[in-house]
Formats: C-alpha cells, sequence, structure tokens
C-alpha cells in the first residue's frame, strides 16, 4: 500500500473561479497565472482548468514552451519578460508576449533579428520598487520600443503592492494609479491597460483591458490577513485538498512531552494521533500548537514538532478516531487560508511548496 498522503486537484473549482474573476474584471480579459507550476497544481491541469481564460501569464520561458506543446493556443505572457537575448528568438518562434522593464532589455531587443513581431507588457514602476519604469522614463522607454519593427502590440502594466489592504501606511493603491495615469499620459497615445491582480480583482473597481489574477484562481485570498474577507466569501472554492491519515496513537498521561525538542507538553491525559505527512511534504515546519487539522471531519489541533514525514495532532476530542482515521490538511472542509495563518505564512506558499513526492490527482466528477 502506498503512504496515505494524496493531494487531490478539483478542476471543476478551477474553472469556477475563473468564472469569478471574469465577473469582477468589469469586461477586461483575464490572463490566468500559471507560474510555479500553477502554484503546485501542474500545468496541464492548469491548462484544462482554466481552458475558458484569455491567455495564460508565468515567468518559466521553458514552462510557457510546454504550454504550447500541450497545445495551448491562445497568447501566453512571460510576466518577468526575456532574461538572456537567447530567449527572443524562442518568444517569436511559440508567439509569446514578454514583460519589459528595463534598459538591459530594451536594448536586446534594438540588436535582436526576429522572424516574428512579438507583443509586449511595457511595465511602470509606480512605487513597489520591484521591476519597471518610472512614470518620467515610460515614456522614453514607450518611444524606443514603437521605432522597433519586431515590436507589435504594446500593453502598458503595472503591478499593486498594497491591494488587498483596506488602509495600508504606505503607498496606498490609489496613489499608485496617480503614478501610473501620468506615466500613461506621457507616452500621448492610449494603450491597452493590464492592472489588477487577485486583489485588484476582487476588492477594487478599475478599468483595465487585462487583469493578471493568480491566488483567487486557486480558491486562496491575498493575503489572509486576520479580519480579511474569506476566499468562501468571495464565492471562492478549493482548488487543492491535502489529506493523509493516522498512522499511529499515543495515549499519554500529564507531563508527558511530544515531538523533537519535547516543546509540547501535555496538561491531562491526552490521546495523540501521528498523522503521515511532515516537512518534506511541503508542509509548514515552523505551523504552531494549535495549527487547525480535520481528522473525521473533526477540527482538532497541532501539537509537538512537524517532523520530517509525520507531525501529531490531539485526538482527545475527537470520538472514534482510530488509525486509518481521515486527516484533511487543507482544502474541502478546511480552508487553505486559516492554515497558513496559524502557520504565519500565507495560502501561495503552501500550495507552491507541495513537494514531488506527494501523490497527485484529480477529483472525479
Amino acid at each position: 500500500m502506498p503512504r496515505p498522503l494524496l493531494a487531490t486537484i478539483h478542476l471543476d473549482a478551477m474553472q469556477h473561479n475563473l468564472e469569478r474573476a471574469r465577473a469582477g474584471a468589469r469586461g477586461a480579459k483575464v490572463w490566468a497565472v500559471v507560474k510555479a507550476n500553477a502554484y503546485g497544481h501542474g500545468l496541464e491541469r492548469a491548462m484544462r482548468g482554466f481552458a475558458g481564460a484569455d491567455g495564460l501569464a508565468l515567468v518559466e520561458v521553458d514552462y510557457a514552451v510546454r504550454l504550447r506543446e500541450l497545445g495551448w493556443t491562445k497568447p501566453i505572457l512571460l510576466l518577468e519578460g526575456f532574461f538572456d537575448a537567447s530567449d527572443l528568438p524562442v518568444m517569436a518562434q511559440y508567439g509569446l508576449n514578454g514583460s519589459v522593464h528595463c534598459e538591459e532589455q530594451i536594448a536586446l531587443l534594438a540588436v535582436a533579428r526576429l522572424p516574428h513581431a512579438i507583443d509586449v507588457h511595457l511595465k511602470m514602476n509606480t512605487g513597489m520598487n520591484r521591476l519597471g519604469f518610472t512614470p518620467d522614463a515610460v515614456a522614453g522607454a514607450y518611444a524606443r520600443l514603437r521605432a522597433m519593427p519586431h515590436i507589435g502590440t504594446i500593453t502598458l502594466m503595472t503591478h499593486f503592492a498594497n491591494a488587498d489592504e483596506a488602509a495600508p501606511t504606505r503607498l496606498p493603491l490609489e496613489q499608485q494609479m496617480l503614478r501610473f495615469e501620468a506615466g500613461a499620459a506621457s507616452i500621448g497615445v492610449p494603450l491597452p491597460r493590464s492592472l489588477c491582480n487577485s486583489a485588484g480583482v476582487l476588492l477594487h473597481h478599475l478599468d483595465s483591458d487585462w487583469v493578471r489574477p493568480g491566488i483567487m484562481l486557486y480558491g486562496g485570498t491575498p493575503s489572509g490577513a486576520p479580519g480579511g474577507t474569506s476566499a468562501q466569501a468571495f464565492g471562492l472554492l478549493p482548488t487543492m485538498t491535502l489529506r493523509s491519515s493516522i498512522i499511529g496513537i499515543q495515549d499519554i498521561a500529564a507531563g508527558e512531552v511530544v515531538g523533537y525538542g519535547s516543546r509540547y507538553e501535555a496538561a491531562g491525559n491526552i490521546k495523540v494521533g501521528v498523522v503521515a505527512c511532515g516537512y518534506a511534504d511541503g508542509y509548514p515546519r515552523h505551523a504552531p500548537e494549535g495549527t487547525p487539522v480535520l481528522v473525521d471531519g473533526v477540527r482538532t489541533g497541532l501539537i509537538g514538532r512537524v517532523s520530517m514525514d509525520m507531525l501529531m495532532v490531539d485526538l482527545t476530542h475527537v470520538p472514534g478516531a482510530k488509525v486509518g482515521s481521515a486527516v484533511t490538511l487543507w482544502g474541502q472542509g478546511m480552508p487553505i487560508d486559516e492554515v497558513a495563518l496559524a502557520a504565519g505564512t500565507i495560502g501561495y506558499e503552501l500550495m507552491c511548496a507541495l513537494a514531488p513526492r506527494v501523490p497527485v490527482v484529480e477529483a472525479t466528477q
């Protein structure tokens, strides 16, 4: 028998969440973001789950080529653009759109000899200070790109730093939009726009030609912050469920300890369940005592330190729990945002950290 740990991907939930994104996009086209192997879901599954998207967006050139080989014929956007001159012929051959965000990329484009024109997204840095041209420099960047015969459509893009925060202390979305509008006006001609990430789609109403939802497509919320709106309240469904089983039970007395470092001490007589899942499977090692877990559909919590292959839960108040009892680590019945919040991280990280050794299957309809 295989080890009882399994990740199940729900394609119907992916389709549902895409429609939720489209409903919030105010008529904009939708780039479904599938970077990091589609947030751990797999490119081939994402291609089917997001078949209704207007395009797919990611950062890995080789994965973009793989999408073409798998049969994706609609647009593909490289969110970080190209990394080397050798990427440019590949982009032309496979019809890949690319972000242009720095002078070095423009210099490489200027000397490129490409068989086909490529479409680009000109990225503006409106305050996040990660990638992009400042509003003062974007017009010059546009002029140089527009003069190149092998550049097709140019779309203006920016990325929001705090769209998921109701009242950020620094760099509110409104300030970024003012900078964006100033930069756009300096170009002198109207350009298509790509603005909103998941938070922008869910929480703001901006006119745009394209949106770029990511985490919402996978049933998570952008920040998972306390007091924030839950994925369920947004009408989103979990797309990945991580399940395991109880593989051992210990009855221990008050004062006994559990796990590496003996950091958990029982206050009374308790029943400890051992679950076949650990940090080598992608479960966060730093998850603290009380991180929620479902056992036979009953909510309980983590105790002790997460091990490489196992973690322990309190079964004292789970009637009938036994070896073989079903455990849900996150997904259907256990929102991934709750687990991530308890562990001091975000749902993105949990999905992306799913280890290669964990078997992945698709849910049957």
